[in-house]
């Protein structure tokens, strides 16, 4: 399914534990274990306190592995094929049914491997069969959250999260630029912008993508703004609906003071707000004496839209 290219950076992750595996591939390490001790599906090398460790080529196997048991190939089976029969299985059945599988698993590799060729000839093979907007919502959003359950697990490295989020964000940015931007849309001029500390700005520039999709006028601020740099929108005539995205920050003890400050400055305003996230969702129970919208995820912001 993948071609491995050789690389030289020090800080590539090559040598996986079986928890690694787990987390990565999604399939139980009791259930690792009896693939490598029932069908021999796995070779782990062992260090000198026999503890287990697997390579890169063990992980892109068990990926190709896990895709075809999920699509009904019976691991017996799968143990009876060669190594080249795997590949091939797995790329005719990602090519027929599980291309959404098949690119998701390729971004994991990318993404350990800081693989800028994988990430993008995988895109590439996406963009044939999808628009911008499936890629985005079928492939990227899953593979996100996904990541995000990664870091729970500290099975990867702020450099590997750093590194595939650019390319999303550049893929994000290119998709805005190739559109023919005017703005229809006048009902609202929107301000995108993230709280004070947050930098996880993915969700946000998606939602520009596809309020610029609509004609709408965006102004995109971008990451960790403080809120009294909102005041200058109040200056003039302009109907303003502000969007932001919460990730990490505010911290959750500082949601319900942001939110009461946000709300104290749009009261008697005709601006909005749409708040977006985790974070955000905290408070979907709360009251306020603004227009507030709560959306816990940016899915639910577009199908607003």
């Amino acid at each position: 399914m993948f071609n491995k290219k050789a690389l030289t950076l020090n800080n590539i992750k090559t040598v996986f534990t079986i928890k690694d595996l787990e987390n990565i591939s999604g399939v139980k390490a009791h259930t690792i274990r009896i693939w490598e001790k029932r069908y021999n599906l796995l070779e782990p090398n062992r260090t000198d306190t026999n503890i287990r460790y697997y390579s890169t080529d063990s992980l892109l196997k068990l990926l190709n592995v896990a895709l075809l048991n999920k699509h009904n190939y019976k691991i017996s089976k799968i143990a009876e094929m060669s190594e080249e029969q795997i590949l091939v299985n797995t790329r005719e059945l990602a090519f027929k049914y599980a291309a959404n599988d098949e690119a998701i698993n390729a971004f994991k590799m990318s993404m350990f491997q800081f693989d800028k060729v994988l990430f993008n000839s995988t895109y590439e093979k996406l963009l044939h069969k999808k628009t911008f907007r499936q890629i985005f919502k079928e492939v990227f959003i899953p593979f996100l959250n996904h990541i995000g359950l990664l870091w729970q697990t500290k099975t990867l490295m702020p450099a590997h999260e750093h590194f595939i989020s650019n390319l999303i964000i550049q893929k994000i940015q290119l998709n805005i630029e190739k559109l023919e931007y005017s703005a229809t849309n006048q009902d609202y001029t929107y301000v995108l912008f993230l709280p004070d500390g947050e930098i996880h700005e993915i969700g946000l520039m998606y939602l520009n993508f596809e309020l610029v999709l609509r004609g709408c006028q965006t102004i995109y601020l971008g990451q960790s703004l403080p809120l009294n740099n909102l005041n200058y929108f109040f200056e003039g005539e302009l109907k303003v609906c502000f969007i932001t995205s919460m990730t990490v920050q505010p911290s959750d003890d500082k949601i319900p003071e942001f939110f009461k400050e946000i709300d104290s400055i749009l009261k008697g305003t005709d601006h909005k707000l749409m708040a977006v996230g985790k974070k955000a969702a905290l408070v979907s129970d709360a009251s306020f004496n603004s227009n507030i919208e709560i959306y816990p995820s940016v899915i639910e912001v577009v199908d607003k839209l």
